[in-house]
């Protein structure tokens, strides 16, 4: 996987939803959200920008379009959505930056969010390999609008709720056959689950550390081969705005422990639920701290 320069600037997940009152708004009330999303990090400097994630959830947003599921209950077998979910926002992010990553919630955190109260699945895993075949189109349809990167999210890993290996093989499927380079993020502590975890087959692992401190040290330890890593270091759990100064720290840090090379910059998680003005100056310094570490080295 080539990246687009030296310790590349990317986003997590989801920001600020501002919906627009105006006329169009009774079409497709998320349009002008996903456009100042957008726009925002764009504005910021953000290298790898996403569409925003506002219309839903990270769950809902899935589960809401999926025959099979009620509400947060499965109610029969989980089957393929009418038209594909984040295809459409992404396309509007792909004309406005080169760089896009496209964003799915993964199966398994997925699966753990919902209750089954139908016999078609008789454990939690069953369901996972049905939600990771359904998002393997959403990942295909990515793929073809021309996605730089396909990025997973699993937080659930790191609770240990659902096996490492179930997430495994439900990458496989997720994955199968799609030629954009991959990633899987996981937020919160990864000491009992990071050799597990940094061998899962994508090409970027991603994880807080700016929250997590310990994550640093702990994947220090592992192999990590040919993998990519995106560090997480802006909080995204707090409001205040770290001054670029204190990220450049951690960047630094994460340039001592895995090398310039290998490096993706971005905050440890989603940005939904601060005030637009916080979300942009946490992305504004994230870019500008990215950019003094980039020159001096």
């Amino acid at each position: 996987m080539q990246l687009p320069k030296l310790l590349p600037t990317t986003v997590v997940g989801s920001y600020p939803c501002v919906k627009n009152a105006c006329f169009s708004a009774l079409f497709d009330p998320y349009r002008k959200a996903v456009q100042f999303a957008v726009a925002e990090q764009v504005r910021a400097g953000v290298d790898i920008i996403s569409d925003g994630q506002v219309r839903a959830g990270m769950v809902q947003a899935f589960v809401s379009k999926l025959p099979g599921i009620s509400g947060s209950t499965v109610i029969g077998t989980v089957g393929m959505p009418e038209k594909p979910i984040t295809v459409a926002d992404t396309n509007y992010a792909l004309t406005q930056a080169k760089y896009v990553k496209g964003i799915l919630t993964g199966p398994c955190t997925l699966a753990y969010a919902l209750k089954i109260e139908t016999p078609a699945y008789r454990n939690r895993e069953e369901l996972v390999m049905d939600l990771a075949a359904v998002l393997h189109w959403e990942a295909k349809g990515l793929a073809a609008a021309g996605a730089y990167l396909i990025q997973v999210d699993e937080p659930i890993l790191s609770t240990g709720a659902m096996d490492i290996e179930t997430a495994k093989e439900a990458l496989k499927v997720l994955l199968k056959d799609v030629a954009t380079p991959s990633c899987i993020h996981t937020c919160g502590l990864l000491h009992t689950i990071a050799t597990e975890w940094t061998q899962l087959p994508v090409d970027v692992i991603d994880f807080e550390y700016a929250a997590s401190p310990d994550n640093l040290s702990c994947l220090s330890r592992q192999d990590l081969r040919e993998k990519k890593i995106g560090c997480g270091c802006v909080k995204s759990s707090e409001p205040e705005v770290e001054s670029a100064a204190e990220i450049e720290k951690r960047i630094r840090s994460c340039v001592e422990v895995f090398g310039e090379e290998k490096l993706l910059i971005d905050p440890d998680c989603g940005l939904r639920m601060h005030t637009p003005e916080v979300a942009f100056a946490k992305l504004k310094n994230m870019c500008d701290a990215a950019r003094n570490v980039r020159n001096e080295l």
